[in-house]
């Protein structure tokens, strides 16, 4: 959609086009930040305080994957800031902060009518959103898209205001002055940060900014290297030593502590407790019951859970889901459902001729399952909440509280807090409707923390997919091409999580409300990574969606789990039936991806792959997450070996391709961690469901890797030139392929579902 003049005026004189047009127009905003005493404000994004110190606002939620250090580190670099005078704030929610590249990315999620018009129409629809209604959400790996540029600007111009500064104080030209290490210096003259920033502030902001000819960047490593970092993690010290303050650890004059219970399964309902349950308990400060929960407040939250424990509430459940069910239906779906086309390349439908090979794969739900349970601290008073909540999407949840007790959303005051993990979890904002309601009808502050188990019944698990692949086979010709795939055929039956999910986020539905208007809805999100990265003359991808009965929601790696997990166990399965060996196979059917090549042919390398033969217990994934240039790579070989506890994983050997690195070592901790995550959704317990309540009770039933379990890893990335893309995704979608290639290599048994012990082995 083209907004010109003749538009605007032409929608003007039909009555409303001009508030339309308002909306698109662009939008400058004042500073959110505030100065405390000594500090001086340089655009939204950093402070400088006369003792030098320079703190930067991080409007993303820090769960672990290092954004406190990586956006610093950037306006650190900007700036020429020494690293060991720089601090870090969560940014308060301003529409400054807008994390336009996720807003544009997840547009038919809150805009479905106008998605897809056009690339110039959705960009400018998403940028308006994203300012207007202050989405600063951190999901899908944007951080760097949204905030890298923006952060490298207001640095480079603080930098020239400080250099003006004292190109003032010294009688010489700014351009002349340099800054680094804090210092601005010109000849003999020495100045710091600190002693000019006052001067500084008043200066005025250069347009365009004078940014560095290269931006920020660190080389690759060699595996076996463990170099310190240049920019060692600014949140590490405070967590060894158990100083960094997460919202549990949230402490306000008369707080008492909130326990609750839920319901057992969706659309259950409170229909009573027992009262005398509470006789001759100490500390109680009140009980708040909802239609589908019940909450006790006591001066510890251990009083409050023993509590709940002695009142044995009681629910009404209607048609609770099983496992048995979810499956069932998913079984029949996956043959016979409607289908909606969510990707057609090459020809197509027309392009398959026959079915050579064809191969079900079953995934199951899966949790996300953070340390940190559901945790947010509340004061009401005065027709105005105070909210201290790890939230992923800070805005979507304040508005969520607001609307819970009816007052303006500007009545809420929401500080960010950090999250110890969430893997997407922090997305859901159930516990901040939660808080706000028991805050209001207790009239004092409040801290509600879920216990495990509510945690577990009240997640919304990553959709269970079905899915169904099916190849033809290219003939043997006098190129001994034979074997290579002409065409694939994938059908994944799934729920249209994504669509399900922005239903709760965006429209503050009910999650039963909510798979009620997704019902039926094709949602090419939930079906992400289903276009395979080789080079295939005929694809078909089509989408069935699945009515479960099981509010469905994100987990790390999302659909790519699903995806990748069935597509690099089909190309193997083609392989073996070829007796083709995996490596080349995969390699001759990249393409023009030499990029993908190039982190096969690594990951090889540091594995000493030995072909895949049978018994060597050897096996090979690669995935390609995103689009174009800016899509993020990695291949990896998975080891395992049969002993006395049976097969187990003794090596994951990775090379990832992100383009240019930031900071290699947040990089590696991110690719780590999602190899072990990989490793959970592969090798843990499957989730069950029985009489709408998981058979899991505790983490610990879910079977989640220790560290005895976890293998030796060795990572490398590829150097590239290209844009940076997130590795937080990658080693949780392509370990479990790997290591079910890897396990029939040991065994000889191919393992279709996830997880892959799902019926034993």
């Amino acid at each position: 959609m083209q907004v010109t003049r003749r538009g605007l005026l032409a929608g003007a004189a039909s009555g409303g086009g001009l508030v339309v047009a308002w909306w698109l127009m662009p939008r400058s905003f004042r500073t959110p930040l505030v100065a405390a005493r000594g500090e001086h404000v340089f655009g939204a994004w950093l402070k400088i305080a006369a003792d030098g110190v320079v703190t930067v606002a991080v409007p993303q939620l820090e769960m672990g994957q290092g954004i406190t250090t990586l956006l610093p580190q950037i306006v650190a670099y900007e700036l020429g800031a020494d690293w060991r005078q720089v601090a870090v704030e969560p940014a308060p929610i301003s529409g400054a902060y807008a994390n336009i590249p996720l807003a544009r990315k997840w547009m038919a999620l809150w805009d479905p009518a106008f998605a897809g018009l056009s690339a110039a129409s959705d960009d400018l629809i998403a940028t308006r959103f994203a300012q207007s209604r202050r989405f600063n959400a951190t999901a899908e790996g944007t951080a760097l898209a949204a905030y890298e540029q923006p952060c490298r600007e207001a640095a480079a111009a603080a930098r020239a205001m400080l250099a003006e500064a004292a190109a003032d104080r010294w009688g010489v030209a700014w351009e002349e002055c340099e800054v680094a290490n804090g210092f601005v210096t010109n000849g003999a003259n020495r100045a710091t940060f600190g002693e000019l920033a006052e001067a500084a502030a008043d200066m005025t902001p250069p347009d365009p900014p004078p940014l560095r000819t290269e931006p920020p960047r660190e080389a690759p490593l060699r595996a076996e290297i463990d170099a310190a970092p240049a920019y060692p993690r600014i949140d590490l010290p405070s967590k060894v030593d158990g100083s960094y303050r997460f919202a549990g650890d949230v402490r306000l004059p008369e707080m008492v502590f909130a326990a609750i219970r839920h319901g057992p399964a969706e659309g259950s309902e409170l229909a009573g407790f027992d009262r005398k349950g509470l006789n001759g308990l100490r500390g109680l400060a009140g009980i708040v019951q909802s239609k589908r929960w019940i909450a006790v407040a006591a001066d510890t939250w251990w009083n409050a859970d023993r509590a709940l424990e002695a009142m044995r509430p009681r629910w009404t459940t209607a048609a609770p889901v099983s496992s048995a069910d979810i499956a069932a239906k998913l079984d029949t779906l996956l043959t016979a459902g409607k289908a909606h086309t969510i990707a057609e390349t090459g020809y197509g439908r027309a392009g398959l001729e026959r079915v050579d090979i064809g191969r079900r794969y079953e995934v199951e739900p899966a949790y996300a399952a953070p340390l940190e349970t559901a945790t947010a601290a509340a004061r009401f008073a005065d027709g105005r909440l105070d909210l201290w909540i790890a939230s992923q999407a800070p805005e979507q949840a304040r508005i969520a509280a607001a609307r819970a007790i009816g007052i303006a959303t500007e009545d809420v005051a929401l500080y960010p807090m950090p999250a110890g993990g969430s893997f997407d979890a922090r997305l859901e904002h159930d516990h901040a409707i939660e808080i706000a309601q028991i805050a209001r009808e207790l009239g004092r502050p409040v801290q509600l923390t879920w216990p495990r188990r509510d945690e577990l019944i009240r997640a919304r698990p990553r959709a269970p997919a079905w899915l169904l692949l099916g190849a033809q086979l290219a003939k043997a010709g006098a190129n001994g091409d034979g074997g290579t795939i002409d065409a694939m055929r994938l059908r994944i039956a799934t729920p249209p999580a994504a669509r399900e999910f922005g239903k709760r986020l965006f429209a503050n539905l009910t999650p039963a409300a909510a798979m009620r208007e997704t019902a039926g809805m094709a949602d090419p999100l939930a079906c992400e990574g289903a276009v395979p990265p080789y080079q295939i003359p005929a694809l078909l991808v089509e989408h069935i969606p699945a009515e479960i009965g099981l509010p469905v929601g994100r987990v790390r790696g999302n659909a790519h789990g699903p995806t990748i997990f069935a597509i690099e166990s089909f190309i193997d399965e083609i392989a073996a039936k070829l007796k083709r060996e995996p490596l080349s196979y995969r390699m001759a059917m990249l393409g023009s991806d030499v990029r993908l090549a190039a982190c096969l042919q690594r990951a090889a390398q540091l594995a000493e792959w030995d072909g895949g033969v049978n018994s060597s217990g050897q096996g090979i994934a690669c995935a390609r997450i995103g689009e174009g240039p800016e899509a993020a790579r990695i291949a990896c070989v998975a080891t395992a070996r049969q002993g006395e506890g049976g097969v187990r994983v003794i090596r994951l050997s990775a090379a990832a391709d992100i383009g240019r690195i930031v900071n290699h070592d947040i990089a590696r901790q991110q690719i780590e961690g999602g190899l072990v995550f990989g490793m959970g959704i592969a090798l843990g317990n499957p989730l069950r469901l029985r009489g709408g309540l998981p058979e899991a009770d505790s983490d610990a039933a879910l079977g989640l890797p220790t560290l005895a379990d976890c293998p030796e890893m060795r990572i490398e990335f590829i150097a590239s030139e290209a844009a940076p893309a997130d590795p937080g995704e990658l080693g949780a979608v392509v370990a479990p392929p790997a290591i079910a290639n890897a396990l029939y290599s040991a065994t000889g048994l191919r393992l279709r579902r996830l997880p892959l012990l799902s019926d034993g082995i």
